[in-house]
């Protein structure tokens, strides 16, 4: 089973952290985010394609 790194993170205390450490823990996150999207993207430009390839014909 995949670990939930993220819900990991939304239940950890930010009580304890500079606001540099804050700013550098966005930064992270927010490519994290841009690396999930460039790869849903990617997964869904993969399905489409491979839903027309193997799509049934229509006969007339």
């Amino acid at each position: 089973m995949r670990s939930d790194a993220a819900g990991q993170l939304a239940g950890e205390s930010l009580d304890s952290y500079s606001q540099d450490e804050l700013m550098a823990r966005i930064q992270l996150l927010e490519a994290e985010i841009a690396r999930v999207k460039a790869h849903h993207s990617k997964a869904d430009q993969h399905r489409k394609f491979a839903d027309a390839l193997f799509k049934p014909r229509e006969t007339d």
